[in-house]
């Protein structure tokens, strides 16, 4: 989705519809494009704006008990480590960098991720890492 309008209301709007991406129109148009090819690609792209305000919305409304889900138990240990990886915003490029694998292995631990957690995509995913207590605002 691009739009003009940087409001909450418009952004889950568009994730409860499937959107996945969401950028604003001031956008530079190389940045733009990289999006489309993203989101081609299967991953999903928010607009940096929206993205520190969806952390700070999950941070705040954050369950009081940080329990993982059970489909976080079936990952193996290198696929919790690409779901914490996608969960800091790492492209798979950058995954593959920190893991020292190629991005070929790394797009099939991302799939497998998304597969065993059920979830639709890269950002269900970091939600999902959130919410659950996988990973905490402010990890590194």
């Amino acid at each position: 989705m691009l739009t003009t309008f940087d409001l909450d209301e418009y952004v889950y709007d568009a994730l409860r519809a499937g959107a996945s991406g969401f950028l604003l129109k001031d956008v530079p148009a190389e940045q733009l494009v990289d999006g489309i090819r993203v989101v081609a690609q299967g991953d999903a792209l928010l607009a940096p704006s929206v993205t520190k305000r969806l952390i700070h919305e999950f941070a705040r409304s954050a369950p009081a008990t940080r329990e993982a889900p059970p489909t976080v138990e079936e990952l193996t240990p290198r696929e919790l480590e690409v779901f914490r990886l996608i969960a800091r915003g790492m492209s798979n490029a950058e995954i593959a960098g920190e893991l020292v694998v190629s991005e070929t292995t790394v797009k099939t631990h991302v799939a497998r991720v998304l597969m065993k957690l059920g979830v639709r995509d890269r950002v269900q995913a970091v939600v999902l890492a959130y919410e659950s207590g996988v990973v905490l605002p402010g990890e590194t």
